[in-house]
């Protein structure tokens, strides 16, 4: 089965979205799935941070477009970067970078050749314009080479990495869920092998210490209780059971946490 999965920042309101899928479906009968549209407006580590933990659930062959994208119109480049199982195509502003590297052996591909874009290319919207066409063509078999070249230049984004010690671990606040659950950079394995379950914790949160407790899972900690746990994207969270974390706790995204647990 060919796929397109689509994420942007475009919302369902004004018609973008069904505009794209309308190129897409005159070129393929490709699949066409939404991964989300809801992304915060110009949040590109938002983006980022969802389709690296989509693009691993997705077989072989998927091509997944994700276009969040302040820099439109601008001279930045659209990129196509190929993996050893599955292809990203959008802006280059770093959106793809760690989708790209989970997946593993990538190769950037500057897009650059106007057949394979719509005829007439506006200037604030090339999520229809240049992604959705040549994402099209690329699951219609139409080889990177014919419709970029490869380049070793292009923006990067990560996530930063976490101090972890026998003591603490610190890290960064880098999205909050649906259920207002914070979610940290800080690699699940990694805690696992310095913190044991049902343990109580101290969190550091804009110089202010909360008592927590790290569990299992939300319903391990008592209702309204703060709680510390890996959640399903293998990253720690802070959440509280039944609530909502991020309006209680006041947190912002890139702000520190630390966690004092000796």
């Amino acid at each position: 089965m060919k796929i397109i999965t689509l994420l942007t920042d475009f919302s369902l309101k004004d018609g973008y979205v069904a505009q794209i899928k309308g190129i897409i479906s005159s070129i393929t009968d490709a699949r066409i799935i939404d991964i989300t549209h809801d992304i915060t407006p110009h949040n590109i580590r938002e983006a980022a941070f969802i389709l690296k933990n989509t693009v691993p659930y997705y077989p072989v062959g998927t091509v997944h477009m994700a276009v969040v994208d302040p820099g439109v119109g601008t001279d930045r480049k659209g990129l196509i970067i190929t993996t050893k199982s599955q292809i990203l195509v959008g802006p280059d502003n770093g959106i793809l970078l760690p989708a790209a590297r989970l997946l593993g052996d990538l190769t950037v591909y500057e897009i650059k050749n106007e057949e394979y874009m719509l005829k007439n290319v506006s200037n604030t919207f090339h999520g229809r314009d240049i992604f959705a066409p040549v994402s099209a063509h690329i699951v219609n078999g139409v080889s990177f080479e014919k419709i970029g070249e490869k380049t070793d230049k292009f923006a990067d984004l990560d996530f930063g990495e976490p101090n972890i010690s026998k003591k603490n671990i610190t890290g960064k606040v880098i999205y909050f869920d649906h259920f207002g659950n914070i979610i940290t950079n800080i690699n699940g394995k990694q805690v696992k092998e310095v913190l044991d379950y049902n343990k109580k914790i101290k969190l550091c949160i804009n110089n202010k210490q909360k008592e927590a407790v790290f569990v299992k899972s939300y319903g391990f900690a008592k209702k309204g209780q703060i709680l510390a746990t890996i959640g399903s994207s293998n990253y720690l969270e802070i959440s509280i059971n039944q609530d909502n974390a991020a309006e209680k706790l006041g947190l912002k995204d890139g702000d520190e946490i630390k966690i004092l647990f000796n």
